[in-house]
């Protein structure tokens, strides 16, 4: 397997120049599959505050980048949707938030508010002792004790101890963040949930102010104003 990474051929979610150079870093091992963004890149690339992958590793040696509240060792550990990054030397904290186009962007939060993380249940099961075990979008599992959760809807976690502290359903209703396909970063309520037959996913339609948009079940996730970036 090659240790490089082209620019031309990384995810769209990837906040890189594809033309700028031949290599970008790649990847390592970890949550977010495909999508998720070398945390070097977020430093170098996105915020700046480092200029190698040296001064990277220097800085991670200080403890002083946390993602989801863990203070991280390796650059190259991908970083992705609604993840908490924090600054802890700077007091500044960021969430990962889908931006137009499906690229990875930095939403500014408060300290409050980077003590827990939101996820997208995508899968629910059960598991030995009879307890319920959740699966979110970005391979975390956890084992929660309300009943009421189910496929699709959000979660917010809690970095400290992986309790959930809120659940939003996913309902018509709902408020909603496309994260994928033609309307990703855009936001908006559900109006309708078209259950399809078969294999063939659900669409969804989601209302905003000027107007409405149609996708997929599996490119919407349900969120509140506080994860908008609106009030951060």
């Amino acid at each position: 397997m090659t240790r490089h990474q082209k620019r031309l051929s990384v995810p769209n979610s990837w906040p890189v120049e594809r033309k700028e150079q031949t290599y970008t870093v790649k990847a390592g091992a970890g949550p977010h599959g495909e999508e998720g963004v070398p945390l070097l890149i977020v430093l170098r690339d996105v915020l700046g505050y480092v200029d190698s992958k040296k001064e990277a590793r220097y800085a991670l040696e200080q403890d002083s980048v946390l993602v989801n509240g863990k203070a991280l060792s390796d650059e190259q550990r991908p970083i992705g949707m609604f993840d908490i990054l924090a600054f802890v030397e700077r007091e500044e904290y960021y969430r990962v938030f889908p931006d137009e186009g499906g690229r990875l962007a930095l939403t500014e939060i408060d300290a409050d508010a980077a003590d827990s993380r939101l996820g997208k249940v995508v899968k629910k099961q059960q598991v030995a002792g009879g307890d319920t075990q959740l699966t979110l979008h970005d391979g975390t599992t956890l084992l929660a004790d309300d009943d009421t959760i189910t496929q699709n809807d959000s979660i917010v976690v809690s970095n400290d101890d992986k309790s959930v502290v809120a659940h939003f359903s996913y309902e018509e209703g709902a408020l909603v963040t496309a994260v994928d396909g033609e309307h990703a970063g855009e936001i908006g309520t559900v109006d309708e949930i078209q259950v399809t037959t078969g294999s063939s996913q659900n669409n969804v339609l989601v209302d905003q102010d000027d107007g409405r948009f149609e996708t997929v079940e599996d490119y919407v996730v349900v969120i509140d104003e506080n994860f908008t970036g609106d009030d951060a």
